[in-house]
């Protein structure tokens, strides 16, 4: 695709152009057909810049791209500069302006493809903050212990107003590249608990997972008394999940996920509509990973922090093509990791991003070929009962905390307990 804005060929013909390049273009005008050929040019260009100068600064990117292609910095820093720019505000006539949310769909059916078997995709909902100059709320999908943003939308840092029409909109526009996923789980943080927005992903044919606070009561099912949350978990316990009516002001029907690690500070309580045997792991661990890439997005990657531009609208669109740069790195950190002859430890402590930066710095030295290798499934922690624990009949798998209590005490002794890590009523 070597249109380089409209120049003769005789001229394209004897520029340097990266052969990766070359097929990064077509990729990204084949994977989004509702842009015109030069929008799809300046978006495949801007993200191969991000990506090789792990930068979303445009004079950084204007000034590497000018001397990679021989091309006028001005010229280039201009075009940029008007991708994220409203029709309005970019010279001459009958121009056009990107909709950012008309793109989601085309992104995340190119994400998708990544997978060779769609049995399973994580996705997590989220919010980050530039300074307090925007808010960004987020849908990510989850790998590599990265995620890749498929939908988003960025509002003033001092707006008010309800978030919850907001990622409703957001996942509705993830609904059609979906659809050939047979497992679908969503992930929360505890913030963004909404029994309206469980019910909606419940609807897309999604399964949700809302970290909720131990605030609130909670019934078992089949049972008449209610009980506080907070004295359903104590730590050091064993993980348990129990079908429950939670919240006794607007009861939500959902499975209670509960989990104390020795190690954490608190109780994990978590809302789903799967029981653990449905889903042959515990995936909320994963909900990190969407906290590494917006690491990825600032100081440990392409310094989105040091992004001076005000406009929401065209923030939103700049994230666009950092979403690119971003997916064109962790495809090849993917590739690098799946291609050693003898995989160590080391390389896996660095993230995609890094790794797939390397990739491309190792290939420019050493000429040698970018490998790609396809998606591989999620391995979620396990979230098992102990064994040899008795099951409580006719409650969906419900596992008899005391019986864990007991069997703990059998094989650590006797121990001493403050007030709240004794084993209550409620939890039987």
């Amino acid at each position: 695709m070597k249109l380089i804005f409209n120049r003769p060929r005789e001229e394209i013909s004897h520029m340097p152009f990266p052969e990766e390049l070359d097929n990064w273009l077509e990729e990204v005008s084949s994977a989004f057909p509702h842009l015109s050929k030069p929008q799809a040019q300046v978006l495949g260009l801007y993200s191969y810049g991000m990506a090789l100068t792990k930068h979303c600064g445009q004079t950084i990117v204007c000034v590497f791209l000018g001397l990679l292609l021989k091309l006028n910095c001005q010229t280039l820093r201009q075009r940029l500069r008007e991708f994220t720019y409203e029709a309005g505000g970019k010279r001459g006539k009958h121009r056009r302006q990107i909709v950012v949310e008309h793109q989601f769909e085309a992104l995340s059916t190119w994400v998708v493809k990544q997978w060779a078997e769609k049995k399973q995709i994580v996705l997590a909902a989220d919010v980050t903050y530039l300074k307090d100059r925007h808010t960004i709320l987020t849908v990510s999908v989850l790998y590599g212990h990265t995620a890749i943003p498929v939908a988003w939308v960025v509002l003033p840092g001092n707006a008010k107003g309800e978030w919850h029409p907001l990622w409703l909109k957001l996942l509705a526009s993830l609904v059609p590249a979906l659809r050939c996923v047979k497992q679908v789980v969503v992930l929360f943080d505890r913030g963004l608990y909404s029994k309206r927005l469980f019910l909606a992903v419940r609807g897309y044919g999604w399964h949700p997972f809302m970290r909720i606070r131990e605030q609130g009561s909670y019934r078992r099912a089949n049972r008449k008394s209610w009980k506080a949350l907070k004295q359903v978990a104590y730590r050091g316990m064993h993980p348990t999940a129990f079908p429950v009516h939670c919240f006794k002001g607007d009861p939500l029907a959902a499975y209670l996920w509960v989990q104390w690690d020795g190690s954490q500070a608190e109780a994990c309580l978590l809302l789903s509509d799967l029981a653990p045997k449905q889903v042959k792991g515990n995936p909320y661990p994963l909900r990190m990973w969407i906290e590494a890439s917006f690491k990825d997005w600032k100081r440990g990657g392409l310094h989105l922090e040091q992004c001076k531009t005000v406009d929401p609208l065209r923030l939103a669109r700049l994230l666009l093509v950092l979403t690119l740069g971003l997916f064109y790195l962790i495809r090849l950190g993917n590739g690098l990791l799946h291609s050693l002859p003898s995989p160590t430890d080391l390389p896996s402590r660095l993230s995609l991003t890094t790794l797939g930066w390397l990739h491309l710095l190792v290939s420019t030295v050493h000429p040698t070929p970018l490998h790609q290798q396809a998606f591989h499934p999620c391995v979620l922690p396990p979230f098992s009962f102990p064994k040899n624990l008795p099951l409580k009949g006719g409650s969906g798998g419900e596992v008899k905390v005391a019986a864990a209590v007991s069997l703990m005490a059998s094989a650590s002794g006797a121990h001493t307990r403050t007030s709240r890590s004794k084993p209550t009523t409620s939890t039987r």
